[in-house]
């Protein structure tokens, strides 16, 4: 058996021949089935994201089974070999291994320990096991893998220190207000940007969400789903009167928030601090803002400074989830030895039982015949022995010729030491 992974990703190929790799949801059954007919292929697993497609198959050790996969994917897109091969990677066995765990993890995202990754994983496994891809091979490594990635979430705490511009501005946020439940946040702009900071508040425990944005409908699209409230960009000044969090991004050229707007809001708040995230570039509010005394304004600048540390925390983290996938590697190594032993013992032992059977078949004939019953037993014995020691007979006097001195040593330890002598 080899195990082998074989895709693309965002460090080795660019979004349109991404775009190109992709399976759609809906082709994924007939793709699985394709690729688990090949002649090489025993099992396979296909994960497919916006940032990675990937295929994990076991195939015959004696099989070169990572061209026969990269011409299948390359005739399934329609896509010239050639082309594919040069940003395709392949791993085999422990690589193939400890990738598809890095992968779990997040430490081969284009963020460093997202954890949407897993759940995309787990949906490709459910797939492909539906599918009928999945078998004990593959069905132990997904589980370890699983478990690793759970130890990992446990122990290092790698998705506890978010590194996108949107949570860092809610990070920001949580270091002023201790009960983010009483806090009435106004958002300026309708963006992705705004859209995944408005998640994270209400995620955090902001209920009050208002979104201004210069077309209303745009706002409403954003602030519904999450219980909010959108205005146009002219009532930014009554709606700064109830504001305590302020977070902007927008693609205006100019200024939106000004002193003098700020200074009328506070003078009605009767001086209550605001906290204000300007993310935008170039800046939504005046740096002038940041002068008054019940303002707490910081920048996008400041904001990578949050970032900067999160990824310090996540990258010791990292390190960290390493240590734990090199023993989940070995765990599932020692599985992998574990389950072809099983298999040799389990074929030796059925050779043997039917040495049993054949002789005894042959010994109730004769004993039905009238023959002495001693005599018989005595046959088979010998028979039964004849049987079970001509084919290790026959290989070790085939390693003794050819030298073969490692078989012969195995062979002592198996035949001899492992067996007890009954007749001490």
């Amino acid at each position: 058996m080899t195990l082998i992974a074989l895709g693309i990703n965002h460090r080795t190929a660019t979004v349109e021949v991404r775009e190109q790799v992709a399976f759609d949801p809906a082709e994924l059954e007939a793709a699985l089935a394709e690729l688990r007919g090949l002649p090489e292929v025993r099992e396979a697993a296909v994960l497919s994201t916006c940032n990675r497609t990937e295929l994990y198959c076991v195939t015959e050790a004696e099989a070169n089974g990572e061209v026969a996969i990269l011409q299948w994917l390359g005739r399934f897109h329609g896509l010239p070999v050639d082309d594919l091969a040069t940003c395709a990677y392949h791993y085999l066995d422990n690589d193939a291994a400890r990738h598809l765990m890095r992968v779990a993890v997040g430490l081969d995202s284009m963020v460093l320990g997202e954890p949407q990754i897993l759940g995309q994983l787990k949906e490709a496994y459910q797939t492909s096991r539906l599918g009928n891809g999945i078998g004990k091979e593959l069905e132990c490594l997904f589980q370890h893998t699983f478990a690793v990635a759970k130890q990992v979430r446990t122990e290092t705490g790698i998705g506890r220190n978010p590194v996108s511009v949107a949570y860092a501005a809610v990070s920001l946020a949580s270091r002023i207000f201790d009960d983010f439940g009483r806090a009435r946040a106004l958002l300026i702009g309708a963006g992705e940007t705004i859209e995944l900071v408005a998640r994270h508040l209400v995620e955090a425990g902001v209920s009050q969400l208002t979104v201004a944005n210069r077309t209303r409908e745009r706002g409403e699209l954003l602030a519904a789903p999450l219980g909010g409230r959108a205005i146009t960009l002219d009532a930014i000044p009554d709606a700064l009167v109830e504001a305590d969090i302020v977070i902007s991004s927008t693609a205006a050229p100019l200024p939106i928030l000004g002193k003098g707007m700020v200074e009328r809001a506070l003078k009605k708040r009767r001086h209550r601090p605001i906290f204000m995230v300007d993310i935008a570039v170039p800046r939504d509010i005046e740096p002038e803002v940041g002068q008054l005394a019940d303002i707490f304004l910081y920048t996008v600048d400041d904001l990578q400074e949050v970032i900067a540390e999160n990824r310090r925390h996540r990258q010791v983290a990292a390190d960290q989830a390493e240590s734990l996938i090199e023993h989940g590697v070995g765990a599932w190594l020692h599985d992998l030895r574990i389950r072809s032993g099983g298999e040799l013992i389990h074929d030796y032992r059925s050779r043997g039982e039917a040495h049993r059977e054949y002789s005894l078949e042959q010994a109730l004939v004769r004993l039905e015949r009238g023959e002495d019953s001693e005599a018989v037993v005595r046959r088979l014995a010998h028979q039964l022995t004849n049987r079970l020691m001509h084919g290790p007979t026959v290989a070790l006097r085939e390693a003794a010729s050819a030298e073969r001195h490692d078989l012969l040593e195995a062979a002592g330890v198996l035949l001899l030491e492992a067996t007890p002598d009954k007749t001490r």
